[in-house]
């Protein structure tokens, strides 16, 4: 369970997010709203990357403020640039990039590395150089690094934003396969039909929330 409690950031003198009160529960969670309203703001707080101005987010009981380094081993996150996040010359490399600075023993990185290469289809650019593959392969590799460190929380930041429709295709299909509690940030409407519960930002406020149907009908008549 993530919990935002009276949760409130600023940049200076201006404010992103303001006095936020919520529990996200749901398997599937979507949070959308227009530029500017506090979404990746908002997603950054949920595995500590920004901590609040004012307020506590809470994840499994740890504070972010607190605990960042243990938040962060629960809580994935996948930027909307894969290439902000790729770090290794190789996908192999890439993908066991986190398990190494766990120290696990070699054998363990090998297995856990195979496993996901296979499960996500990427075991054919295993020794491929990163900066060759397509937008697409990007974005998975991305999203595969995360997985392969078994977080219990993904947070994904406007994942199909940079794809094209095959590759958009993919990217939902491996979403909707996920086991774990996933948080995406989207502008894509067409992609949320199938989510829990949808969140809907405005000037850093929480303006609708509940199921696809009713908050995506109040987010487009808003922004009209």
């Amino acid at each position: 369970m993530i919990e935002l409690c009276n949760v409130s950031h600023r940049f200076g003198e201006r404010t992103v997010l303001d006095h936020l009160n919520l529990t996200l529960t749901e398997k599937r969670i979507a949070v959308v709203g227009g530029n500017g309203s506090g979404k990746s703001t908002f997603a950054r707080l949920l595995n500590a990357l920004v901590v609040p101005t004012e307020g506590q987010v809470l994840v499994d009981g740890l504070d972010t403020r607190r605990e960042a380094k243990a938040v962060r081993r629960k809580v994935g996150f996948v930027f909307q640039d894969p290439d902000a996040q790729i770090v290794m010359p190789l996908v192999e490399e890439d993908i066991a990039f986190g398990l190494k600075n766990l120290k696990l023993p070699k054998d363990a990185i090998a297995a856990k590395v195979d496993a996901v290469l296979d499960r996500y289809r990427l075991a054919h650019l295993r020794h491929q150089h990163t900066h060759t593959l397509s937008g697409g392969e990007k974005q998975l590799l991305a999203l595969s690094s995360v997985l392969v460190m078994a977080p219990d929380y993904i947070v994904l930041d406007e994942p199909t934003t940079l794809l094209d429709l095959r590759n958009k295709r993919m990217m939902l299909r491996v979403l909707a396969e996920l086991d774990q509690c996933t948080v995406v940030i989207s502008h894509d409407l067409d992609m949320l039909g199938g989510f829990d519960r949808v969140l809907v930002m405005h000037e850093g406020r929480i303006v609708a929330d509940g199921p696809p149907a009713e908050t995506i009908s109040a987010y487009i008549r808003m922004m009209d």
